[in-house]
């Protein structure tokens, strides 16, 4: 049994549409970022950084694993699914994933907090933020011209991160015309039923109330 630690974010969503894809039986349990549940002791004993998703593997001991990119290459390394078995299929997969955990995700990001969050406008970092992201767009398109999917014919980890983030690109103010390959993607992708269950997670059925929450506290404390 897997234990997702998530909340309905890209990051979150990468996970839970890997797990569905992989066809893993997976337990969730929503983390309110509002009320800043993954700040706790307990939760800062399973990802010092604080951040949403983390894994227990139960299976294993209880192994717990953070980082979202982590999570993607331990779960398609421990089922055998969604990476290539050889050494360079292997990173070519790699390569973007890390694509996306240092720019698609961070620069999407950014424009979401200047765009849509910061108590004050300034123009040049929203301009900043979202010009970024529409050059690693672009980035993408080249490749995506080439081939089906991101690192070659097989739909692997690098397309579940890349597409989490790339799919909500107009929260980001970030535009996707003159694009035809990533568009094409984004709708192959989004059209998976494994995809869409994934995305529906946490549902709001899923928010701990504060009994439930303080259960879990004490289990993992």
């Amino acid at each position: 049994m897997i234990e997702l630690l998530t909340a309905p974010t890209p990051n979150g969503w990468k996970i839970s549409v890997a797990l569905e894809e992989l066809g893993v039986k997976y337990a969730v349990r929503a983390i309110d970022l509002g009320k800043r549940v993954q700040k706790e002791p307990w939760f800062l004993e399973l990802n010092p950084n604080g951040r949403i998703p983390v894994i227990i593997d139960h299976d294993a001991g209880g192994f717990v694993v953070f980082e979202s990119g982590a999570i993607l290459e331990y779960l398609a390394e421990k089922h055998g699914r969604l990476m290539p078995t050889d050494l360079q299929g292997r990173s070519r997969v790699m390569q973007w994933v890390m694509f996306q955990m240092g720019g698609v995700g961070p620069m999407m990001g950014q424009a979401n907090v200047f765009s849509r969050y910061a108590p004050e406008k300034i123009p040049y970092a929203i301009e900043r933020y979202q010009r970024e992201s529409r050059r690693l767009f672009e980035v993408l398109e080249s490749q995506l011209a080439k081939t089906r999917y991101l690192a070659g014919d097989e739909y692997t980890i690098a397309d579940i991160a890349n597409w989490c983030w790339v799919h909500t690109y107009e929260w980001s103010g970030v535009s996707v015309d003159g694009l035809p390959s990533l568009r094409r993607w984004i709708d192959e992708i989004a059209a998976r039923p494994a995809v869409q269950r994934g995305k529906a997670v946490p549902s709001k059925d899923d928010l701990p109330d504060d009994d439930r929450l303080g259960a879990a506290r004490n289990m993992l404390a």
